[in-house]
């Protein structure tokens, strides 16, 4: 990789904390490379205190714009000159564009997602989802569900500070799609039990399950069925313990490792202005 980059490499940035576990770097600087193009991705330490100055940094040094994960997604609009109509619908960032100092944000995570179902084949449409979080991958992941024809959705989240956002994006949906959405309160676990025996697909949608949650779940392996698919964003580890009881039931089973893929095409293309390599991509990464 160091023998491509040259004074002329256009940098994009990834700022998240904890950072160390993202595969992201790895597939953007393949498809750069498999496609002859002069960019370099990058991983970047930042939480929310040093954010704008992050931001600021990137703008300075003319990069073409960069990713934001955990905690910055819902932050990072600050700091921002203009949002898509996405971003504005979800209130979170993942994609930042930078066109001649004009910083442009986006949100890709929801379009990530639901390609990478169904490229597995599993199709959703018309069907129950039940889904906990209200983080930007969640919201994101909600509004384009609702969007694309997903008939009902129950969120699950426990009353923390995102609880009054979830409150907001179940109005937008009821007001703006034809999904039904409704917010429980996740320590509800009766509640939870009932509208995932009712769903079709049930999905993970925070951080529980990779570092510093590691072996955790919400989930309680009775609350899965083998018709019953079984999601998780997480992507890192592979397998979660999540997928891991679910496995266990016979549930069908994805990790975020297609929605980390789908989601990365779509800001590679805002970007370059060119496709990536999906099935390259695929065998690189060992997504089925």
């Amino acid at each position: 990789m160091e023998k491509r980059i040259t004074g002329y490499t256009t940098l994009i940035g990834l700022l998240a904390t904890p950072i160390k576990h993202t595969s992201s770097p790895k597939m953007h600087n393949e498809a750069f490379q498999y496609l002859g193009l002069d960019y370099a991705y990058l991983a970047f330490e930042v939480g929310n205190d040093g954010l704008e100055a992050a931001v600021n940094g990137l703008k300075s040094m003319q990069a073409r714009g960069c990713n934001v994960s955990m905690p910055n997604k819902t932050v990072i609009h600050k700091y921002l000159d203009k949002l898509s109509p996405a971003a504005e619908l979800t209130g979170a960032v993942n994609t930042v564009i930078n066109d001649n100092g004009v910083l442009t944000g986006t949100i890709t995570d929801g379009v990530g997602y639901m390609r990478s179902l169904k490229e597995r084949g599993f199709d959703v449409i018309g069907k129950k989802m039940t889904i906990v979080g209200a983080g930007g991958a969640a919201t994101a992941i909600e509004v384009q569900a609702a969007l694309d024809g997903v008939k009902e959705l129950s969120i699950f989240n426990r009353k923390d500070e995102f609880y009054e956002r979830a409150v907001e994006t179940v109005k937008k949906i009821n007001e703006k799609t034809n999904c039904k959405a409704t917010l429980y309160d996740l320590d509800d676990k009766e509640t939870l039990r009932r509208e995932i025996a009712d769903s079709f697909i049930f999905t993970n949608a925070t951080g529980v399950g990779m570092k510093p949650l590691l072996g955790q779940t919400y989930i309680e392996k009775d609350m899965l069925r083998p018709d019953l698919i079984v999601s998780d964003v997480v992507y890192a580890p592979t397998k979660t313990r999540l997928l891991e009881i679910a496995e266990e039931v016979g549930c069908p089973t994805i990790n975020g490792l297609g929605m980390m893929l789908f989601q990365g095409a779509e800001a590679f293309k805002l970007w370059t202005g060119q496709e990536m390599p999906i099935e390259h991509m695929k065998e690189f990464l060992g997504i089925e």
